[in-house]
């Protein structure tokens, strides 16, 4: 199973396109994320973000994890509630 916290700072890149506002929205330094980002990338084997220009865009396989991470994190929302 994939970390939550890994799938969160993945997706708050996606949503805010950059590693700093991502650190911002999920209360982390950037640091932290870009932790979270790199485990992540070593777990699955794959490289998840491209730079693009100052920030940062998705690689094809970081496209193909979007959704499932936002269902990973709504299922554990629901056990939650």
């Amino acid at each position: 199973m994939l970390d939550t916290d890994q799938l969160r700072s993945f997706l708050a890149i996606v949503d805010t396109g950059s590693f700093t506002r991502a650190a911002e929205r999920v209360h982390k330094t950037q640091s932290a994320v870009s932790m979270h980002i790199r485990r992540l990338e070593e777990r699955l084997g794959c490289q998840l973000f491209a730079k693009h220009g100052r920030g940062v865009r998705l690689s094809i396989d970081g496209e193909k994890l979007v959704d499932y991470a936002r269902r990973m994190l709504q299922i554990e929302a629901s056990a939650l509630s």
